[in-house]
C-alpha cells in the first residue's frame, strides 16, 4: 500500500531520560520486527492495568504483524540513532478508518509522541474517509484522556475477556 513518508522533526522537551528529535516517517517491512518487540514492552503495561496478560497485542507474532502490514498504514517514530520508539497503524474500512496500536516506548511517553502519531495517521485517514475509529481499555486512563483531548468520542463497549472492557471512540472529520 503506497503512501508518502512524513517526516517530523522536532527537539523534544528534556526528560530524565534524554533529549531527542523524533522523526515521524512511514515504517518499513523490515521494521516490523522491532515494531512488534515494542509493542509487546508497550502492552505490558496495559495488561498490568487489567491483570490480563491474555491480551492480543502480547501474543501477535511476526508473521501476523506482516500479514497486517500489506493491508495498513503503518507509521513510526524513530530516535536520530534510528532506534523506533513509537509506532501506529490505520486500516481503512468501508466508509471509516480504524486507528489502532498506537504505542510509545515508556522512556519516550509524556513528551508528545503519540499525539504527534495520532495527528499524522489522522491526516492519512482524513484523505480517505470522513470517520475515524479507534478503541483502548476502559482502564486505559492516559489513552483516553490522550483520545478524548484531540475530539474522539466514545460511541460503544464490548467486552473483549472478563477483565477487559474495550470503549470504542469515534470523531467525524
Amino acid at each position: 500500500m503506497a503512501f508518502s513518508v512524513i517526516h517530523f522533526l522536532k527537539p523534544l522537551p528534556t526528560n530524565n531520560y534524554m533529549n531527542q528529535t523524533i522523526r515521524i516517517s512511514k515504517a518499513e517491512f523490515i521494521d516490523l520486527e522491532e515494531i512488534l518487540a515494542l509493542q509487546k514492552k508497550a502492552y505490558l503495561s496495559e495488561a498490568a492495568i487489567y491483570d490480563d496478560y491474555s491480551i492480543p497485542p502480547l501474543h501477535q507474532t511476526l508473521p501476523s504483524i506482516q500479514k497486517e502490514y500489506e493491508d495498513a498504514y503503518v507509521l513510526k517514530a524513530v530516535t536520530l540513532d534510528n532506534q523506533i520508539v513509537g509506532s501506529v497503524r490505520l486500516t481503512i474500512h468501508d466508509g471509516y478508518a480504524i486507528i489502532w496500536k498506537l504505542i510509545v516506548d515508556d522512556r519516550f511517553q509524556n513528551l508528545g509522541i503519540a499525539r504527534k502519531l495520532l495527528t499524522e495517521i489522522e491526516a492519512i485517514g482524513k484523505q480517505k474517509v470522513s470517520r475515524l475509529e479507534l478503541f483502548t481499555g476502559f482502564r486505559s486512563e492516559k489513552n483516553i484522556h490522550i483520545y478524548t483531548s484531540t475530539g474522539y468520542k466514545e460511541f460503544k463497549r464490548e467486552q473483549l475477556t472478563d477483565k477487559v472492557t474495550l470503549v470504542y471512540l469515534e470523531k467525524f472529520v
